[in-house]
């Protein structure tokens, strides 16, 4: 019966591919060469030590261009007593004649396993770092695009749960996004290999890599397809200053222009309405309203419950709040199909909406001034003295 061949003593590493490999990753992806180093050390030292009983704080290894060595840090005695951390002068002086009773010298570990071992870690700690540079970089790039509309492919669509999976970026620069069943819009359906497009919500780190958490109903996709076909809003001369969205049915849209001359309605609906089409046919048919924003919470009350005509705003003292009276033939227009209209319109405003008839208005309680507090009054007395 053949034996089967021992392997030597100390199988040698070729340390000085290990370093090519190293220096190629740090060309290719930025991961620094010493950084890389100190990973295997660590790794190969961790390994030594669950395999090894007894004393291993001392243990280390020695990794440059020449060599790879595994050694242990010992002290130079004239009788041993702990052979895991001590050496005797005479085998010391085998290894450097100069070393005294007392030195510390490093010892080279022998074993018959370092070789395969250290060749295994080095390429398992090297192929980990790829990955998480890749998964590094990926973070960066996409937490750089929160808040931005990409177009993605659909990879895998969940037949349980709805949730869909779409994929994103290009080459090294790729991962797959979570569009959640709750983030797709009811009526939309697609199936895998359509292209669509989606708003970056949310990038989390997670130990499988980034995380991309987009979606299709999120305010934020009316607001950057607005800014990707209204060049006033790119430019600043007109702004989205809030939105309201029912995904799939209704936006209300509130829009300031910073100059005087230019109609922000206007700009944002386009000649013949190309500009707000476009949006539109993107949200295949949700309908948009869009209004002018104004600093008067009545008025801009008003603007946001359009396209019902209104009669009269008055704030309510003390209140976010406003009672809206409309002419009867608008009452339900104000309000909307099930309350649609008069929802969005205060959630745009930030306002509580209370619409009434006009024929009713004569009967409704008269608003009374706030009362000033002791707090004003004293306020007021100390600006009279």
């Amino acid at each position: 019966m053949r034996k089967k061949p021992t392997a030597p003593a100390n199988q040698q590493i070729d340390s000085a591919e290990i370093f090519a490999a190293l220096r190629q990753l740090e060309k290719e992806r930025g991961v620094p060469v010493d950084f890389m180093v100190e990973r295997i050390t660590q790794a190969l030292v961790a390994a030594y030590k669950k395999d090894k009983t007894g004393y291993t704080d001392n243990v280390f290894i020695r990794l440059n261009e020449k060599e790879m060595k595994m050694c242990a840090q010992k002290e130079v005695v004239d009788e041993v007593i702990s052979p895991d951390t001590e050496i005797a002068l005479d085998a010391a002086r085998a290894i450097d004649p100069n070393v005294q009773v007392g030195d510390l010298l490093d010892v080279e570990i022998k074993t018959q396993a370092f070789g395969r071992i250290a060749a295994q870690t080095a390429k398992q700690v090297i192929i980990q770092g790829i990955r998480e540079t890749e998964r590094g970089m990926i973070f960066e790039s996409f937490s750089s695009r929160e808040h931005e509309i990409l177009t993605g492919t659909v990879l895998r669509i969940d037949p349980n749960s709805g949730d869909m999976i779409v994929r994103i970026g290009q080459g090294s620069d790729r991962t797959d996004a979570l569009l959640g069943a709750g983030e797709q819009v009811k009526g939309e359906t697609f199936t895998e290999g359509d292209l669509i497009r989606i708003y970056v919500v949310e990038v989390r780190r997670s130990q499988r890599g980034p995380q991309v958490i987009v979606s299709r109903t999120h305010p934020g996709l009316v607001k950057r397809l607005f800014e990707l076909n209204v060049p006033e809003i790119e430019s600043g001369l007109v702004e989205i200053k809030s939105i309201s969205r029912e995904a799939g049915s209704r936006t209300k849209l509130a829009v300031h222009a910073t100059e005087e001359n230019i109609d922000p309605v206007g700009a944002c609906v386009g000649t013949r309405g190309a500009r707000v089409g476009a949006v539109v046919d993107e949200l295949r048919g949700e309908k948009m309203d869009i209004v002018v924003w104004s600093e008067d919470p009545c008025q801009f009350v008003a603007a946001a419950l359009a396209p019902a005509e209104v009669v009269s705003v008055t704030q309510l003292p003390g209140q976010k709040a406003c009672r809206v009276i409309v002419p009867d033939d608008q009452l339900s227009l104000a309000i909307g199909k099930e309350g649609q209209n008069a929802r969005l319109a205060a959630r745009l405003t930030g306002y509580k909406i209370d619409i009434k008839p006009l024929s009713k208005a004569d009967s409704l309680p008269p608003i009374e001034p706030e009362e000033p507090s002791d707090s004003d009054e004293s306020e007021q007395a100390e600006a009279e003295e």
